[in-house]
């Protein structure tokens, strides 16, 4: 019989590893079964486990702006859903507004439940309310939308950007939704170009949520239910203190971001060190604006909760308990707090690197990384693809930057080129380090990179990307790290240079070029 009182310090670090574990094995199976090469090559998906509040427990190292705004999800599916959650019902959501990021990451939510100190995986009655949710959030290659891959660089309202699902129930007691899903998928303005593998990708998603549920029977099997509830507050508390522990030596800061497109984020950090509390205050931010690049909430908080995480030394997992010492103000209809129907999708993916960034600014430890994902979509009809390029990583107090990685707010990887040739008419010409792109100074930043992608068949393909205006600045009076590059270098030798967000039709033998930006130094 174990104590559930006070957490055991070797019992604390076993449950803590125990439950990253099981998101990692959720992870695994869906790698294992997705069909999309979005999800199976680039690994763009993140698995989690949560309380019954619907709280953040433990992770596996996936996409930070994922995991930072999941529970937002699953929080709403309680609100919305509380008296019609059963088991064996599963459901799906990617709504921004409900705790979504953008339209393409598509979450798969499945509540748990026992009874009789065993979990039940179908339906039975009565039952009590779920003890704990697993999720999985899965970027998927086509979910509608003005253009093919649903990255649209010039959406101006959410619906332009593809197919909201809002806590749709996608398995009731058991049985797989699928003429509902296809129906949903089909019969909208702008519908999916592949059903086909979106309802395959769901189907992977399930999967691995069956998974979670079974680990966490037999987590509950081994140690009781009650030891393994208590032991989800403890490692919610250890993260809690870790987070204050690093609080502790920050100073007050504020920073004014500019982006590519003339929008700021502002951001003031105030340290309470009584209370060991840190108020980070966005007041200043543009308003909403009419482009795709307002950030949800959830994603706003997400990236709060990435940068503070980063600051803790301790081996612990992202979850709620490293928000409870942080205050974050965002005004209501400001571009990081927007309202229904603005568009959001570059928020998600470049407006979160910004806020990451303007706080590392703030708090004075870290240089601007590249601040892009530099996301490249092509497609038509029969092909869509989605792919995230990585480039040159900020400068720190006492580091130098990183080349040629993601970073921050996105952890996925590149499609190996042997299975992009396979699956898609288009050939990887090049791709290569971008010397000297990274801003000198003690610590140098880390060099981006430049890809070249020839097509071989007619396609539309957009960037959406940033800091091709906007250099990443340094820290500390050190170089800036270089800006990125965007550009088509037709068949016939002509070049047509794009800007930060574009689409193009691409012809036989053109090529697509993107240079991305190098990191700032620090001195």
């Amino acid at each position: 019989m174990y104590t559930t009182s006070q957490p055991d310090p070797v019992r604390l670090e076993i449950f803590k590893n125990l439950y990253q574990f099981i998101a990692e094995q959720m992870g695994i199976v869906l790698q294992n079964t997705a069909v999309s090469v979005n999800i199976k090559e680039r690994l763009d998906f993140s698995c989690a486990i949560f309380d019954g509040s619907g709280l953040l427990v433990a992770n596996a190292p996936h996409i930070p702006v994922h995991l930072g705004s999941m529970s937002e999800s699953v929080r709403s599916l309680i609100d919305a859903q509380r008296e019609n959650i059963k088991p064996g019902n599963v459901y799906l959501s990617n709504n921004p507004y409900n705790g979504g990021t953008h339209l393409p990451d598509v979450t798969v939510i499945t509540p748990v439940f026992l009874k009789n100190n065993e979990i039940i995986p179908s339906p039975q009655s009565p039952v009590p309310s779920p003890i704990f949710y697993v999720a999985s959030r899965g970027h998927q290659a086509d979910i509608g939308g003005i253009t093919p891959g649903s990255m649209p660089p010039h959406s101006t309202t959410v619906a332009e950007e593809g197919i909201i699902f809002d806590n749709f129930l996608l398995v009731e007691q058991g049985e797989f939704q699928e003429t509902a899903v296809r129906n949903h998928l089909l019969n909208h303005p702008y519908p999916s170009r592949n059903p086909d593998q979106n309802i395959a990708d769901f189907k992977a998603q399930i999967a691995a949520n069956n998974r979670g549920v079974q680990e966490l029977g037999k987590m509950v099997n081994q140690y009781g239910l009650e030891t393994v509830q208590s032991y989800m507050q403890f490692v919610q508390n250890n993260a809690e203190e870790s987070v204050r522990r690093a609080i502790d030596v920050l100073k007050d800061g504020s920073f004014i971001y500019a982006m590519d497109n003339g929008a700021k984020v502002q951001v003031k950090v105030t340290i309470d060190r009584e209370n060991r509390n840190a108020r980070i205050d966005f007041t200043g931010t543009s308003a909403q604006l009419n482009s795709n690049f307002n950030a949800p909430k959830a994603v706003t908080q997400s990236a709060v909760l990435y940068v503070f995480r980063t600051l803790v030394d301790d081996n612990i997992p992202l979850n709620a308990g490293c928000l409870k010492p942080l205050e974050i103000i965002i005004p209501e209809g400001c571009m990081l707090n927007p309202n229904y129907p603005a568009a959001v999708v570059a928020g998600n993916v470049e407006t979160s690197q910004t806020i990451v960034d303007a706080l590392y600014g703030a708090l004075g430890v870290m240089a601007a990384s590249q601040g892009t994902m530099n996301n490249f979509t092509f497609g038509n009809q029969q092909y869509q693809y989605y792919e995230t390029i990585c480039g040159g990583s900020g400068a720190g107090i006492n580091f130098d930057g990183t080349d040629g990685v993601h970073t921050h707010m996105t952890n996925s990887r590149l499609t190996d080129p042997e299975v992009l040739e396979t699956r898609y008419p288009v050939q990887v010409e090049s791709f290569s380090l971008r010397p000297h792109s990274g801003g000198k100074g003690k610590h140098p930043g880390g060099d981006g990179v430049i890809r070249r992608i020839k097509f071989l068949v007619p396609m539309t393909a957009n960037i959406l990307s940033g800091h091709r205006l906007v250099p990443p600045f340094g820290l500390n009076g050190a170089e800036a790290g270089q800006l990125g590059h965007n550009w088509v270098q037709r068949q016939n030798g002509t070049q047509e240079i794009l800007g930060s967000t574009a689409t193009v039709e691409m012809q036989p033998g053109d090529i697509f070029v993107i240079e991305t930006p190098g990191g700032g130094g620090c001195s």
